[in-house]
């Protein structure tokens, strides 16, 4: 049966699940008040890697050790701005409580493994769809270690890749050199996940994506959406700033705005924004072949269309405030470590530096599935670090909801009601 169904947000997940729900012969509607792909997005500035083995959650055991230091260095990796402690606090706990035990990190493996494991392939085909195959370059992820000891000391991280189905090749210190000359050769020990693969521009990727299903019909309706009129369970229109869209399904794929959303659909979410951050090199003196992740930063380098791009860096804050620009400037310090060739003095002209809401549940895993208090309307957000990799499974997973066919992959793990049991 054809339905008109409006899709909310047009980052990786609203655009892939456009293309899905067209696929199926419905008429699409998505609601997006931004440019598509365009800097105000999670989508835009994210690490660009396509990577099945980010099955790996943040929260793992022993994380709630590394707390007090996390307050303490407002530049670690992960840092929490005091500010913002009281309303994180609720969240935080939820946090550590899923990964303060092995089966609890096992468990949240296996829910991201299908999401993730053939991302590549589905991300290529979208693209050749799109027109634009030349932004998927599938030639490996790289993650480099100062010797074989650093690596061990992530075995758990290793294994729940292993136990997910990830295959990788070991790299001695020698021909990590001869694959990455410009890695500075304290790096002496590398692993090749081989099916990994990257976008060199994710934020032209899903403006492409937008464009192909405007392309083949779908309306594109620049407003923000605010809510849903919902009479007896059932759906009759998503109300937006600027008026009502009469649809007869809504997919809210919003990012770190669809909490407000879900809970109009009878949904109390806990979701944050885990802000991150990127700095861009432009021509860059030295960068890999292939994208890698030092391990002592933990951080993604990547060659994109605009230059070197590293990211990373976890900063719970108000979503509201500033950013703050010193995380750039880590992320630009490492990468002048880890490639030596590049100078101590960049022209401002060629930096360019970017800051952006991951929608992270606390447990690591998105909310994908029917609201509560209407069926009609699905949940597709909360994907914290995996939102680019996993948005084509996703979209794939609603529209067979929305089609009322049994998803491939069970909805359980991703249910909106888990939050009710915390």
């Amino acid at each position: 049966m054809s339905l008109h169904v409006a899709v909310i947000g047009a980052g990786i997940v609203g655009a892939a699940t456009a293309l899905e729900l067209q696929r199926d012969g419905h008429r699409v509607t998505i609601i997006e008040p931004g440019e598509p792909g365009g800097e105000q997005a999670a989508s835009f500035g994210n690490g660009a890697w396509l990577s099945p083995a980010s099955v790996v959650p943040m929260s793992m055991p022993g994380m709630w050790k590394k707390v007090p230091g996390y307050l303490a260095d407002p530049l670690g990796p992960l840092t929490i701005r005091i500010t913002a402690l009281p309303r994180l606090l609720p969240w935080l706990t939820r946090f550590l409580l899923a990964g303060s035990t092995v089966p609890r990190v096992e468990a949240t493996a296996r829910a991201l493994s299908p999401l993730l494991n053939d991302a590549p392939v589905r991300h290529a085909r979208l693209a050749v769809e799109a027109g634009v195959p030349e932004l998927i370059r599938q030639n490996g992820l790289l993650y480099a270690y100062p010797d074989r000891q650093a690596f061990e000391a992530e075995a758990l991280a290793w294994r729940l890749r292993s136990d997910n189905g990830v295959q990788w090749r070991e790299l001695s210190g020698e021909e990590l050199q001869t694959r990455e000359p410009t890695l500075d050769p304290r790096y002496r020990f590398g692993v090749l996940v081989e099916a990994g693969a990257h976008c060199v521009d994710p934020g032209a990727y899903v403006a492409a994506l937008v464009r192909h299903a405007v392309a083949q019909g779908a309306t594109l309706a620049r407003a923000r959406a605010t809510g849903f009129d919902i009479t007896d369970g059932k759906l009759h229109a998503v109300l937006t700033a600027t008026g009502r869209i009469a649809c007869d399904r809504a997919v809210i794929a919003a990012g770190v705005w669809s909490k407000r959303l879900a809970l109009a659909a009878g949904d109390r979410v806990s979701l944050t924004s885990e802000r991150g951050y990127h700095v861009v090199v432009a021509d860059p003196e030295a960068a890999p072949h292939t994208p890698v992740m030092p391990s002592d930063g933990k951080m993604g380098n990547t060659v994109t269309s605009k230059g070197l791009r590293a990211s990373g860096q976890v900063e719970l804050a108000a979503i509201d405030a500033p950013p703050n620009w010193k995380r750039a400037q880590v992320l630009l310090d490492h990468l002048r470590r880890t490639y030596p060739a590049l100078p101590k003095d960049i022209l401002p002209t060629r930096l360019s530096r970017w800051m952006g809401h991951r929608p992270s549940t606390p447990d690591g895993l998105p909310v994908i599935g029917p609201a509560s208090a209407c069926h009609h309307i699905v949940h597709a957000f909360g994907h914290g670090h995996v939102g680019l990799a996993a948005g084509p499974a996703t979209a794939a997973v609603v529209a067979d909801v929305i089609a009322g066919r049994s998803p491939s992959i069970p909805l359980r793990p991703y249910s909106a009601a888990r939050f009710r049991m915390w």
